[in-house]
């Protein structure tokens, strides 16, 4: 017997992970850049610092990495969270649009997915047999 879905939220629960494996690198990055931002990327981060803009990173990179190990072990909870979460990181991508456009519309249909994979399957798991 398996489980109804079980497929779409291992899904859900890998690019959670995968999502705070990539904020870890992409906050590495912003600690350790010294160069001088490009004028027109300081509308993309938080203010003109990428010291608060890596500490951000780190807290979502927690965040995600937690939820995601939780959502693949069924946690009710966690499902709410990554559903918060994917909302938040597709809602997020509209700031990057004028960056990088595809990379942009990428992540928010990624966003989508998850959100859809959580909120039909997430739930109780229905055995189908």
């Amino acid at each position: 017997m398996d489980e109804r879905g079980a497929g779409w939220v291992l899904f859900a629960g890998i690019v959670l992970i995968w999502g705070g494996i990539m904020k870890i690198f992409d906050a590495n990055w912003a600690f350790r850049y010294h160069g001088v931002l490009p004028s027109n990327l300081e509308a993309g981060i938080f203010g003109s610092s990428l010291k608060t803009y890596a500490w951000v990173d780190l807290g979502v990179a927690a965040i995600l990495l937690i939820c995601g190990v939780l959502v693949v072990k069924g946690s009710s909870f966690a499902r709410w969270v990554g559903i918060i979460a994917a909302v938040i990181a597709g809602v997020s991508a509209i700031w990057w649009m004028p960056f990088y456009p595809v990379w942009a519309f990428v992540y928010i249909v990624i966003a989508a997915l998850v959100v859809y994979a959580l909120a039909v399957y997430g739930g109780d798991r229905e055995r189908v047999s």
